[in-house]
């Protein structure tokens, strides 16, 4: 092996090897939006002459709190004014009242040295109760869109205990298409989850997203309609026509009543009653 290899070895070897032991000094914690949080050092070995914490964000560094013999307790940054207390005997400090603006890497140094050791906080905002959208298709009544508008990891679910894959929508969150299934009790449900919790929200049923059409009430209400019309109309007919016949022949009937009988006949008759 050449030299330069070895040597290029031996440093990337090193690279790995202080960066597993970095890893392993970081402790990552989690917290929610209003909550508080604790970090102390590991020991804290006397005499001590000053604790000094720092919040570094990517290259900014800013001095949370620090302590020293002389001065006492002192604040530097107004971020942390009001919200940060350190214990000078243990070496802990205390955050409360937490934002996402308090994220970030936590370091301490004691006597002006820098620990190893480090915290990572991850200060989360509070996980809403999801609510699911609707958008229907077009073309397919059979058919519709659910949709989860949401930044945190999403997970779609159904009725069965079955996980949906959802995809990719715009601006934020995911969309899942769901198909009638013919059981108006099959639901589907959206849950958001982070590293602390998760909310879930209301189920959405089959039979709130395929409503039946209301054609059906029009034709149960019309038609009895149109029959009960179509009735009236012919029995006015039938009434109608029967009452013109009943009136045609009540008028035969009377002519014949009233008719003169010649009188050679009457004669006749007068003859053959004598």
């Amino acid at each position: 092996m050449s030299p330069l290899k070895y040597w290029m070895t031996v440093i990337c070897t090193l690279f790995i090897a202080i960066g597993a032991a970095s890893g392993q000094k970081v402790k990552k914690v989690f917290v929610e939006v209003g909550g508080r949080v604790s970090f102390r050092p590991t020991s804290l070995n006397p005499p001590v002459t000053s604790i000094l914490w720092k919040q570094r964000n990517g290259e900014s560094v800013v001095k949370a709190i620090e302590w020293d013999a002389e001065d006492g307790v002192f604040i530097p940054n107004k971020n942390f004014n009001n919200i940060t207390t350190l214990n000078k005997e243990t070496g802990q400090i205390t955050i409360i009242n937490l934002t996402v603006e308090r994220s970030g890497l936590y370091t301490i140094d004691i006597n002006h040295k820098e620990e190893e050791q480090r915290f990572k906080l991850e200060v989360l905002p509070l996980l809403p109760k999801p609510v699911i959208k609707l958008e229907k298709f077009k073309v397919n009544p059979d058919a519709v869109y659910l949709i989860c508008e949401y930044s945190e990891t999403i997970i779609w679910k159904n009725s069965t205990g079955g996980t949906l894959k959802g995809s990719p929508h715009s601006p934020k969150g995911e969309l899942i298409t769901v198909e009638k299934q013919g059981n108006p009790d099959f639901f589907y449900t959206c849950t958001l989850e982070n590293a602390l919790r998760n909310s879930t929200s209301d189920p959405v049923y089959e039979r709130d997203l395929f409503k039946e059409s209301g054609l059906w009430w029009i034709a149960f209400i019309i038609i009895p309609i149109l029959i009960l019309v179509l009735f009236v109309l012919l029995y006015k007919v039938w009434s109608r026509f029967h009452r013109k016949k009943y009136n045609v022949t009540s008028k035969g009937d009377k002519k014949k009543e009233g008719a003169v009988i010649p009188v050679s006949t009457a004669l006749i008759t007068d003859k053959e009653n004598v």
